[in-house]
C-alpha cells in the first residue's frame, strides 16, 4: 500500500459521565455513535481513572460532559478531563444546561471545552418546565468555526459614510455541516433572552449567577438535617436530596413531590439524576426570594413530620387538586393527548 493511502478508521465512541444530562447519551446514540459511560466517584465527580481506561481503548471521538454536573457539583478536575480526552484525540462538548451557575464567573473555553450550547431556559429567563421550549446557540473554538452550520449572519459595511450597517445570510462555507433543520428556532425565546441580557448587563448577569448559587445553598443548608444529602460538597445552582430518611415510613420521593402540591409548590425534578436513589433535584434559580425559600423549606420539613406521624396523608397526596393521584405508569404508556367527550369520566376514574 503506497504511503498516504491508508484508510483512516473513523472514531465512533462518545464518552459520557453517568452524572451528565440524559440528553447527552440520547444525542450521541441518535447521531450513530457508540456511547460508553464514565463512572462518577463517591464525591459525585467524574472518575479520572475510569476515564483514562476508556480513552486507552481508542476510537474516542469526544466526551459530552455537564458542568456543574447533574448532582449540582462543579467538576473541579474539568481541565484535567479535557486534557485526557484531547490526548486521546477527542473533543470535549460541554452541556451548557447549567450555565446559570457560571455566567459572569467562569468561561468554559478557558477550562478546555471545545463546544458548548447555551440553554436560553433557566440561564436567560425562558421558562424551564414542559419540556421546553428548547432553544439557544452552540459555541465553539476557532478551530471548529469552519464546520458550523449555514447560513451565517454576516455584516455588510455601509455603502457610504454615515450609512447604516446591513446584515445578510452567508452560505459560503465549504466545510460547513450544512443547514440545520428549524434554523430559525424558537425566535420569540431568542428575543426574550436577548432582552434579559441587555436589561441585566454584565454585572447583573453575574449577580444572577451568584444569587442562583446562594439560593440553592440556602436550601441545602436548611434541609440537610431533614433529608439525606448524598454528597458532602458545596452545591452550585441546585441542591440534591434523596428519600432515604423517609422510606422507613413508606413515604418515597414521588409522595413528597405530590404532597408539595398541597402546599402550593410545583414539585422539583424527581428521580433524576439516576445515580442518586430517590433523587429530589431542587433548583430555585435567581428568581426566588428569601420569603419563598423559607416557605419552601418549612413545607419540606412539614412533609417530613407528616411522613413520621401520618404517612398515609403523604402517600395519598395531592388532596387539594381537582384530580388526585394518577397512575404514573399508565400516563407514560397510554397518554391522553387530546380532549375527548369521555374526559370527565376518565378524570373521575383517575
Amino acid at each position: 500500500m503506497p504511503p498516504g493511502s491508508e484508510t483512516i478508521e473513523p472514531r465512533r465512541v462518545i464518552l459520557i459521565p453517568d452524572n451528565a444530562h440524559g440528553t447527552n447519551p440520547a444525542s450521541a446514540a441518535l447521531a450513530g455513535f457508540t456511547v460508553k459511560t464514565v463512572r462518577s466517584t463517591e464525591a459525585g465527580l467524574t472518575d479520572l481513572g475510569h476515564l483514562q481506561s476508556l480513552c486507552d481503548e481508542g476510537g474516542v471521538a469526544g466526551l459530552m460532559i455537564t458542568n456543574p454536573n447533574t448532582v449540582g457539583i462543579f467538576e473541579t478536575n474539568f481541565p484535567k478531563v479535557c486534557e485526557m480526552v484531547h490526548a486521546a484525540g477527542g473533543l470535549v462538548y460541554m452541556d451548557g444546561a447549567n450555565m446559570n451557575a457560571l455566567v459572569g464567573i467562569a468561561r468554559p473555553g478557558d477550562m478546555g471545552a471545545d463546544v458548548i450550547h447555551l440553554n436560553l431556559h433557566k440561564t436567560f429567563s425562558t421558562p424551564h418546565g414542559g419540556g421546553g421550549p428548547g432553544c439557544g446557540p452552540c459555541l465553539c473554538t476557532a478551530e471548529l468555526a469552519e464546520f458550523l452550520p449555514v447560513p451565517r449572519v454576516v455584516s455588510v459595511p455601509p455603502a457610504s459614510a454615515g450609512g447604516q450597517t446591513r446584515y445578510r445570510l452567508d452560505y459560503d462555507a465549504p466545510n460547513s455541516i450544512g443547514r440545520v433543520k428549524a434554523f430559525f428556532g424558537n425566535f420569540g425565546m431568542m428575543v426574550r433572552a436577548l432582552s434579559y441580557i441587555y436589561t441585566h448587563g454584565a454585572q447583573g448577569l453575574k449577580e444572577a449567577t451568584e444569587t442562583a448559587v446562594l439560593n440553592a445553598r440556602y436550601v441545602a443548608e436548611n434541609l440537610k438535617d431533614t433529608y439525606d444529602m448524598p454528597y458532602d460538597a458545596d452545591c452550585m445552582h441546585e441542591a440534591i436530596f434523596s428519600h432515604k430518611k423517609q422510606t422507613s415510613t413508606g413515604v418515597h420521593t414521588l409522595d413528597i413531590a405530590k404532597r408539595l402540591i398541597d402546599y402550593g409548590f410545583h414539585p422539583p425534578t424527581i428521580y433524576f439524576p439516576l445515580v442518586v436513589e430517590g433523587a429530589m433535584l431542587i433548583e430555585p434559580t435567581e428568581s426566588v426570594g428569601r420569603q419563598d425559600l423559607d416557605a419552601f423549606v418549612e413545607a419540606m420539613k412539614d412533609i417530613d413530620r407528616e411522613a413520621r406521624e401520618n404517612p398515609q396523608l403523604v402517600i395519598d397526596a395531592p388532596h387539594s387538586t381537582r384530580i388526585g393521584r394518577l397512575d404514573e405508569a399508565a400516563a407514560a404508556r397510554k397518554p391522553v393527548l387530546r380532549w375527548k367527550k369521555d374526559m370527565e369520566t376518565l378524570s373521575k376514574s383517575a
